[in-house]
């Protein structure tokens, strides 16, 4: 009873150990993707809005999907990748003017003829249900051809 018990934990950690090995070292439930290593915990992305044809001033009020001025921003269509952007934006504690800049560089062929919004996204388990997740649109940064204006959000976290 005990060889068989010991084939066949072996033979456990040998399907285990070919599992994670043919996965580049990622065999869920010892994963780092986000879907199972951060499943629930609150998360915040990057979005940006194209809202040239948008009338009136800016509005810096929290929306919801549904309140989203504009029309989405491609992002291939100036070769970002959505997670750099999102990284280098909300990483940013310090929005020094290079940083600005460096952000401008970005969309610096799209800012001639458009009006761009960031938004930072924030979506968070809220409810009883197993699907309800409250997502917050806040506007972040708006960009214009000459102008970069940054919400108040950051102009507090820099003092």
């Amino acid at each position: 009873m005990l060889k068989k018990a010991t084939k066949i934990l072996c033979s456990t950690f040998i399907v285990y150990a070919l599992l994670v090995a043919t996965h580049l070292g990622e065999f869920w439930p010892l994963s780092i993707y986000p879907m199972f290593s951060q499943a629930g915990h609150p998360w915040t992305r990057a979005l940006v809005r194209d809202i040239t044809k948008e009338e009136g001033a800016v509005d810096w009020t929290d929306k919801s999907k549904e309140e989203l001025p504009g029309f989405q921003f491609a992002m291939d269509s100036v070769g970002i990748n959505q997670n750099d952007l999102a990284n280098f934006i909300l990483k940013n504690e310090d929005w020094s003017q290079s940083k600005v800049d460096g952000l401008r560089t970005y969309f610096q062929e799209k800012l001639k003829n458009r009006d761009l919004m960031v938004f930072k996204v924030m979506g968070h388990y809220a409810g009883d249900s197993p699907d309800s997740v409250a997502i917050v649109y806040k506007p972040y940064i708006y960009m214009r051809k000459d102008t970069t204006i940054l919400s108040s959000e950051i102009i507090r976290e820099e003092k």
